[in-house]
């Protein structure tokens, strides 16, 4: 009885998966039903945004042809699944940015059945060697063109990247450069132009007036969350000042704010355009400063794959603020990816259901939804928009999607 009963949920599940999936627009997440526990449950410390759960994470200093990079990863390759893989923004390092996200109980279901890969930039590390005077510190371009030593030290096949700020600059380079060594990109508060004059002596004229933590703390957050979101502020003002070696941090704020433009026009728009052929998430608070940034970054990519999440209530850190709604929101996007098939829904008294994607991108890869597709067993690599031209034809434009 219990085999038939999963049949008849499967075969449930999948009609209304394609139902659901053909007329599906835009998905909102609603604040009253939330589909994961706990994700506007408000931290009652701000010190808990920092805490660390480390047990199982190794740490390893890997080899690469701009230098040492500090790596710390949970897990082993899993058959043909990426890996994920994230990198920090500047004034972090990957506890600062990523701790509160991947402790999430509701992502540690998620990355339990992946290997996860932290990158933390050159001498961002807690405890890390000040660099000696006269040090150059990798251009964002070298930056990116490390990564592929991280991937090759371990064996990844390809990546899933996760990068905010500076870290989301990088890991964008770092596709537009090894397209194959990239699965998805989340990219949060990334922005692709490069600093105009006016930028450039407005930056200076900051590092004059007010001392380093104070100026990537303007990066960071807004000016509303600085005002009045004073305790997690203070949290990190502190942190950064006591964990991150300031002449180090000095380097990497020097090398962002150095930045050329990203070099990606949306297909079709000039000739021989770049563009990131992976699908793409990009991910902003409606409260942060990266907006438009964001924004036209989204302009810029192809909309055959690209989703835009706009997170309500949430400022310049969503990963930090808002972990429970980016670990939906991740969920879909790798369900759009067909590594999990299903989904299960806490409003419905009944099992698993279909979930209607975030993404489109279930209806153009290659992926099935069988078992070979679910989060407990590897799939064949499924097919980007740029390698199938049948694809192309059944995706809609860019969906917008607040939560």
């Amino acid at each position: 009885m219990k085999v038939l009963g999963h049949k008849i949920e499967l075969l449930t599940g999948l009609l209304l998966q394609e139902v659901t999936m053909a007329g599906l627009h835009e998905l909102r997440f609603t604040e009253e039903k939330p589909l994961l526990r706990g994700q506007d449950t408000e931290l009652e410390n701000s010190d808990a945004f920092l805490s660390t759960v480390d047990t199982d994470w190794k740490e390893h200093d890997i080899e690469t042809p701009y230098g040492l990079l500090h790596v710390v990863i949970r897990g082993s390759p899993k058959g043909n699944r990426p890996a994920i893989l994230t990198y920090h923004d500047v004034g972090l390092n990957h506890k600062l940015c990523f701790n509160a996200f991947f402790n999430f109980e509701d992502m540690q279901e998620i990355t339990k059945h992946f290997v996860v890969c932290h990158v933390d930039a050159p001498g961002q590390q807690a405890g890390a060697s000040q660099f000696p005077q006269g040090y150059q510190f990798p251009s964002m371009e070298q930056l990116a063109a490390m990564v592929p030593s991280v991937i090759q030290h371990f064996g990844f096949k390809y990546v899933i990247g996760i990068g905010v700020g500076a870290g989301a600059y990088v890991l964008a380079k770092f596709a537009l450069i090894f397209p194959d060594l990239v699965e998805g990109l989340v990219l949060m508060n990334i922005d692709p132009n490069g600093k105009g004059w006016i930028d450039w002596a407005a930056t200076k004229l900051s590092g004059l007036t007010s001392t380093l933590p104070d100026t990537v703390l303007s990066h960071l957050f807004s000016q509303e969350e600085l005002v009045n979101n004073t305790e997690l502020v203070q949290s990190y003002r502190q942190q950064i000042s006591s964990t991150v070696n300031q002449f180090n941090l000095q380097l990497f704020w020097n090398m962002y704010n150095s930045r050329r433009d990203l070099d990606i026009n949306r297909p079709g728009t000039v000739p021989n355009a770049k563009t990131l052929r992976c699908p793409v998430m990009l991910v902003v608070g409606d409260n942060a400063p990266a907006e438009d940034g964001v924004v036209e970054c989204n302009s810029k990519l192809d909309p055959t794959n690209t989703t835009f999440l706009k997170m309500a209530d949430s400022g310049g850190l969503p990963q930090v603020t808002q972990p429970g709604k980016l670990t939906e929101a991740f969920k879909y996007f790798l369900q759009g990816m067909g590594y999990i098939a299903y989904l299960k829904d806490r409003r419905l008294s009944g099992g698993a259901v279909p979930s209607a994607s975030m993404t489109r991108l279930a209806r153009s890869r290659t992926a099935s939804l069988t078992s070979a597709s679910s989060v407990d067993g590897s799939r064949p690599r499924a097919c980007t928009h740029s390698e199938s031209s049948e694809a192309l034809g059944q995706i809609n434009p860019t969906m917008e999607v607040s939560c």
